[in-house]
């Protein structure tokens, strides 16, 4: 079936939809296309973390001085040895800066590490925005994209050479340097929890500086590794390095738990090594990287939809049904109370969310997965005061609308009755994305049907997956629902 990959028309997505449903067994005879609800943002992962740099925060002229706050002596140490090698990464818009990042030189040709979220406009939109850098020196010139890797939020960069420039030839700006580029520590030297490691970068664009902290080793239940730091990255210091006291490279700046203090987040410096090896020797990235970024991310959700599909549902404790619910292997769960409300309504809510997203543009993120699960007793309300508020829970679930990245959600409604579980009605919707063709946004509403006074309502979300796994993961959510008791 062919299709438009930027804005499908509504007979295309019909079809697909029309397809979704009988993969599912779902009945063929359909209802009538529920209207897409009302706009919102996505959901977004229950604790999410946040980029370091977003873009387009504003910025001011960078000094050439060290943090101001107290550091050791260590720290200083460190630092003088190691800030010829660090970089600012600037991106450019009609000649104004959009965002600021930061980055480190890796190899004598001038091979630079930074975040693929510090140049994401520019590997998107390269005929707007263009990449800079500067030194703590103050040399600075071109700098150019060789490949980058989106899952691990990492980029390769490379200080172009000009003839008659001597500030922007790679080997003049590394010649200038005090030692060699900076190298990366052994991954069969794992270092040990409470040890020191020192954050380097330039924080809002004020002055480059470090920042001492600690490992702690990475963090659990998180689909890929992250090196959970308690030290402070603040924004501008994405995609500087992480060193140990041998000042070895162990981590880059990445993010950052929004309301915390002391804890941010690092991508283990193995992950950049094997950027630099396979990709040191690349041709520059020319136009836009649409169709890399597609194929990162068509591997990255096969492989978490595989592993999703993989692990029994777990459920909650209920007389009636069984609801599923995620295993925590890289997700986390939170449940509140049953108490009644002021009408005598009784709910219980369990609410699972990936912690880690992709960062792909400045409005959009993806890659991960989501489970709401809402248990309803309404025998103090009686019948008809129940079906009210129910229905109206149902109808408030908010799909977002069409943006500049993802089509409108076009949705299938039926009634569905599986052999081992209560009669449901269930609304799948696809939201697509515009430049990703084979990426779509699934959602998938769920509710019981067989008690006049109690009841769940079900919520699956799934951003960024093909079409075969939106189908594979809707009919294993919906197989989740089941009776407590066979009957």
């Amino acid at each position: 079936m062919s299709r438009k990959p930027l804005t499908p028309g509504r007979a295309a997505v019909g079809a697909v939809l029309l397809l979704l449903s009988a993969a599912l067994g779902l009945p063929t005879a359909a209802q009538t296309r529920p209207a897409p609800l009302p706009a919102m943002t996505p959901a977004s992962p229950a604790v999410p973390t946040q980029p370091t740099v977003p873009p387009g925060a504003p910025a001011t002229a960078a000094s050439q001085a060290i943090s101001s706050a107290p550091v050791s002596a260590s720290a200083r140490r460190l630092y003088d040895r190691s800030r010829a090698q660090l970089l600012q990464v600037r991106t450019l818009y009609n000649g104004s800066q959009a965002s600021v990042g930061s980055g480190f030189v890796v190899s004598a040709e001038g091979h630079v590490i930074t975040n693929y979220h510090v140049i994401s406009q520019h590997a998107l939109e390269p005929e707007r925005y263009q990449l800079k850098f500067q030194t703590p020196e103050g040399d600075g010139g071109d700098i150019e994209l060789l490949d980058f890797d989106a899952r691990r939020d990492l980029a390769l960069l490379r200080i172009v050479a000009k003839p008659g420039d001597a500030k922007a030839d790679p080997k003049g700006v590394v010649a200038r340097m005090t030692g060699t580029p900076l190298v990366f520590r052994k991954a069969e030297q794992p270092l040990a929890k409470g040890e020191r490691i020192y954050s380097m970068g330039n924080p809002h664009d004020v002055a480059f500086a470090v920042v001492e902290g600690t490992y702690n080793g990475l963090v659990e239940r998180s689909f890929d590794p992250l090196i959970y730091y308690s030290g402070s990255i603040n924004p501008g210091m994405s995609g500087g390095p992480v060193i140990d006291e041998d000042g070895e490279i162990v981590g880059i700046n990445v993010s950052t738990m929004i309301f915390a203090q002391q804890m941010s987040f690092l991508v283990p410096g193995e992950h950049a090594a094997a950027l630099l090896a396979r990709s040191r020797n690349a041709t520059p990235i020319k136009g836009a990287a649409w169709p890399k970024l597609r194929q990162q991310l068509m591997a990255y959700q096969d492989e978490l939809s595989r592993n999703f599909l993989a692990q029994p549902w777990r459920t909650l404790t209920h007389p009636r049904y069984r609801f599923p619910i995620p295993q925590e292997e890289y997700m986390r769960c939170w449940g509140s109370g049953s108490s009644a409300d002021e009408q005598g309504l009784q709910m219980q809510r369990t609410q699972c969310r990936m912690e880690h997203a992709l960062f792909i543009s400045e409005s959009l993120q993806t890659g991960y997965f989501g489970v709401t699960e809402e248990v309803y007793d309404g025998s103090k309300l009686g019948a008809l005061r129940f079906s009210a508020i129910y229905s109206a829970s149902f109808r408030n679930e908010r799909l977002g609308g069409p943006d500049r990245d993802r089509t409108a959600p076009y949705c299938k409604e039926d009634f569905v009755q599986q052999k081992d579980g209560p009669p449901l009605r269930a609304v799948a919707c696809l939201r697509a994305y515009r430049k990703l063709e084979g990426l779509f946004d699934l959602t998938v509403l769920v509710t019981n049907v067989d008690a006049p006074t109690e009841g769940a309502l079900g919520r699956f979300d799934a951003r960024g997956v093909s079409f075969a796994n939106a189908t594979q993961l809707t009919r294993h959510y919906l197989q989740g629902f089941a009776w407590t008791t066979p009957r």
